[in-house]
């Protein structure tokens, strides 16, 4: 998510799953309007180091947590992340299993992160098996997206 664009995410949605950095935190703290519950952010986590993803290393979760935690505006609720699709069946599993050893350790600290949003339509169902609570399956209920001709 753009900073530039946080002010009609906090004004518009109850949630946002790609915060990544401080500045965004900030951003969306104070443009989130008073008379709305807080706003529920998962910190996006670029578990596989990609250069083509957005996401924190997950060495800054803890930081981002923290700061998410101190804006009265924003409800830390979990973490996300898009792992990348290895054709090896246990090199997607340890990418998964990392995001729930992650997770948990946040959620120790942090008792309102209770969601791990993680897998897709083509790796859902291992997605499922390592923790998460929240899938991304759009293609699998709508299709594949209209290529542009």
């Amino acid at each position: 998510l753009q900073s530039n664009k946080a002010e009609a995410v906090a004004s518009h949605f109850d949630w946002v799953q790609s915060v990544d950095r401080p500045k965004l935190v900030a951003a969306l703290a104070a443009q989130r309007p008073a008379d709305l519950p807080p706003l529920n952010v998962l910190i996006q986590v670029n578990i596989d180091d990609e250069d083509s993803k957005h996401g924190c290393t997950p060495d800054a979760v803890q930081a981002l947590a923290e700061a998410i935690a101190a804006e009265p505006r924003l409800r830390l609720r979990g973490l996300m992340a898009i792992p990348a699709p290895w054709p090896d069946a246990a090199r997607r599993a340890q990418a998964f299993e990392n995001m729930r050893a992650l997770w948990l350790s946040l959620a120790h600290q942090h008792p309102h992160a209770d969601t791990l949003s993680m897998g897709m339509s083509g790796d859902y169902p291992e997605a499922i098996a390592h923790g998460a609570t929240m899938v991304r399956i759009g293609t699998a209920l709508f299709g594949a997206r209209p290529r542009p001709a």
